[in-house]
């Protein structure tokens, strides 16, 4: 099956819970961008609350989705970002009861479920960004603030560079949901 978008640029979170809107953030600082500086056509923007059957629903039959989402570790770096993209050899693993999320059931659950599903992207790349602060108001931390214009320009990169990428290849040559592994970059 032909991918329904080219990509989808989806942020996680809950904009009321400060460093947790994130997400939210960096997609409506994309959509500015993209409306004064046009990227690729088929994009798809959208924010989530997390919820695994909302997120399968945005990336399934996608060649690309990129995920925005905060992580709160217990040593953070407020405005840190990492970056993980799909890589064969290993395997995503659930944070378990410590995890770092203000989400019950998270990323790697959906990523898990839509593999079951086949209901996944061709190519998955997830930016998580270090909170400081996840009670209740609206508003991001200054630090992580001043993270959303560089991961903005590191997600526009991504997008040109994907579609640049010849033609994607078939369901069936996508790599299989337990060998990504997460990668810092």
């Amino acid at each position: 099956m032909e991918p329904v978008a080219s990509t989808a640029v989806i942020g996680i979170g809950n904009e009321f819970r400060r460093d947790d809107g994130v997400g939210w953030a960096v997609v409506a600082s994309l959509q500015d961008r993209a409306a004064r500086r046009p990227l690729p056509p088929g994009i798809v923007f959208a924010q989530s609350d997390g919820d695994p059957g909302r997120l399968i629903g945005l990336w399934e039959d996608t060649a690309l989705a990129v995920v925005v989402d905060a992580c709160f570790p217990p040593s953070s770096q407020p405005g840190r970002t990492h970056r993980w993209s799909g890589h064969p050899g290993g395997s995503f693993r659930s944070a378990g009861p410590a995890r770092h999320s203000t989400h019950g059931l998270g990323l790697v659950e959906a990523l898990r479920l839509g593999g079951i599903l086949e209901r996944s992207p061709l190519r998955l790349v997830v930016y998580a960004v270090e909170g400081a602060d996840r009670s209740l108001g609206a508003g991001l931390t200054p630090a992580v603030a001043r993270a959303v214009p560089g991961l903005v320009r590191r997600i526009e990169a991504d997008i040109r560079g994907h579609c640049a990428v010849p033609a994607h290849p078939p369901r069936d040559e996508r790599v299989p949901r337990d060998e990504w592994v997460p990668r810092d970059e």
